[in-house]
């Protein structure tokens, strides 16, 4: 008796992490997110406890005319981000499709952004946001050949989006932007740059 509560107790634990494991792959094929973040990078701020929405006002009108001083001085180049490479998302195969716009921009600090402007990609488990040197890799092997810089998790597989590149990036080097699957090592979308 004590055999067969024990083989059913493993079965149940088996089922378990087979519905669990089944889930974590297929969910994504019915589930969509979507993202929309505002470009330039924007910070956002929670008013102080005890602070009422008069001395906030004040103090925004304040640093606002801060603001503007500065940016008088600052040289007109220098206040904007600049688009250095972009490209259309394409689908990779019939199953595996992507459409909208990629874009590297330099930031008015020096800083690298890859922006993602309506961004409509397949679903599915632990997708990737990859820069390769490649122009248009078409599988796994010719994205290793050419090599890549991996950027972060995909936030969603919809909307518009922005990620900051490494420091260390050479912005102008990069041929493509990847929506890679990591599990399965296969490419969902590629935005070939010019």
């Amino acid at each position: 008796m004590t055999l067969k509560k024990t083989l059913i107790g493993v079965a149940v634990i088996v089922v378990i992490a087979g519905a669990a494991f089944a889930w974590w792959l297929l969910s994504p094929l019915f589930l969509n997110t979507t993202v929309e973040e505002e470009f330039p990078f924007s910070a956002t701020a929670d008013m102080p406890v005890g602070m009422t929405q008069t001395e906030a006002e004040d103090i925004m009108q304040g640093m606002a005319k801060v603001d503007m001083e500065e940016m008088e001085e600052m040289p007109d180049e220098m206040a904007q981000a600049v688009a250095l490479s972009s490209g259309m998302f394409r689908d990779a195969d019939s199953f595996h499709k992507g459409s909208g716009t990629a874009t590297i921009y330099r930031l008015p600090d020096g800083m690298g952004a890859l922006r993602f402007e309506n961004l409509d990609v397949t679903n599915g488990p632990d997708l990737r946001v990859l820069l390769s040197t490649h122009p248009d890799p078409q599988n796994k092997a010719e994205l290793n050949e050419a090599g890549y810089i991996h950027i972060e998790k995909l936030k969603g597989n919809r909307g518009n989006q922005n990620y900051e590149l490494p420091a260390d990036a050479d912005l102008e080097s990069f041929g493509s932007v990847i929506i890679y699957c990591m599990p399965f090592h296969v490419i969902f979308s590629v935005a070939p740059l010019q």
